[in-house]
């Protein structure tokens, strides 16, 4: 799929007889694709945008107002437009009675949220599948095979590799949330490979979205803490002047709370969010070429064609490694609130 589509992208970015190559611009082809948008680009075709609207629906000084995004795209709409630059740019906003930009509430479904509505029906699908199998096939009976077999192993791997070892003797308890955010994160960066529609929002490269999750791990470590956690925090098993009277230590471990989280919402995002643009930018040296001759536009597209199918690869590597890693990380520190638990 990648090769076809930077193959089509050569042949689209070779100027037409008489015509002077157009200028591309390298910051909005990759950041166009990896933001959010108010609308669902799906193709272009003959110079012509095919684009899915979205609703925009915003509370601003007149109340509230729903509306499609394509009425956006042909200008102001009952006062409000889309910034291009500035600190909203790419946001709807209005002008306030001193002539200056301010964002309304905004409850639009963008593509990001959108994609999230997909990619959450794409994943309950498969596991509900799976499980309609179960229901159907006794386990003395059947083995599962292909899809369900898949799911079947890696459900096995994770839970008794990663979310039985890392957190202990009460496990059961957090299994449900790792498994849910292990096939969350993995479905996510999966179907952002994906460069055709329903495919290609970049979720879990939008640091908004791996916020949430992190901040679903920071509840379950800390809400279910035993005493031994909080007391390793706040009174730590170190010299006395470490603690007392400057309370060094305890201060670091409170601090300590947060880069927890913070790491993980920074790793995931980072790590997809940086093979977006890697590939974005190989599918850009197509473009750029363009006005150097056929030669060299030929030889720079099969390089990116080359560049392009191995990053595509690695990224579905990736995708896996991420999900997991998300999921060790998250056991790991669930685990080490649970200092000095025993199972009743």
């Amino acid at each position: 799929m990648t090769l076809l589509l930077l193959l089509l992208a050569g042949t689209l970015a070779a100027p037409a007889a008489g015509h002077a190559p157009e200028e591309v611009d390298v910051n909005h082809l990759v950041f166009g694709h990896i933001g959010d948008t108010y609308g669902w680009h799906i193709v272009s075709l003959g110079g012509t945008d095919v684009t899915l609207p979205l609703p925009v629906i915003v509370k601003g000084a007149g109340g509230w107002r729903v509306f499609s995004s394509s009425r956006l795209a042909e200008g102001p709409y009952e006062g409000f437009y889309v910034a291009h630059g500035g600190p909203y740019d790419g946001k709807v906003v209005e002008r306030d009675g001193t002539g200056a930009e301010v964002r309304p509430l905004d409850l639009s479904v963008t593509k990001n949220v959108l994609g999230l509505f997909i990619n959450s029906g794409v994943l309950l699908a498969l596991l509900l599948g799976c499980a309609r199998w179960y229901r159907r096939h006794p386990a003395d009976k059947a083995a599962p095979g292909g899809l369900v077999g898949m799911v079947e192993a890696v459900v096995t791997t994770v839970h008794d590799d990663v979310i039985k070892s890392c957190v202990g003797p009460d496990y059961r308890r957090y299994a449900p949330y790792l498994l849910t955010a292990f096939f969350f994160v993995l479905v996510n960066n999966l179907m952002g490979l994906v460069p055709v529609f329903p495919g290609g929002a970049n979720l879990t490269g939008n640091i908004a979205v791996t916020m949430v999750l992190a901040l679903f791990t920071f509840a379950f470590t800390n809400l279910f803490g035993t005493k031994e956690y909080w007391k390793e925090i706040f009174w730590p098993e170190v010299p006395i002047w470490m603690k007392c009277p400057v309370p060094m230590m305890p201060v670091i471990e409170f601090f300590g709370l947060f880069t927890k989280p913070f790491a993980l919402m920074i790793r995931l995002f980072a790590n997809i969010m940086a093979g977006h643009a890697a590939i974005l930018s190989l599918l850009a040296i197509i473009f750029i070429t363009v006005k150097v001759g056929p030669v060299i536009n030929g030889s720079m597209t099969v390089v990116a064609v080359l560049f392009g199918v191995f990053m595509n690869g690695l990224e579905v590597l990736v995708a896996f490694i991420q999900a997991y890693v998300f999921t060790m990380m998250s056991a790991v520190f669930i685990g080490m609130s649970r200092v000095g638990h025993t199972e009743g």
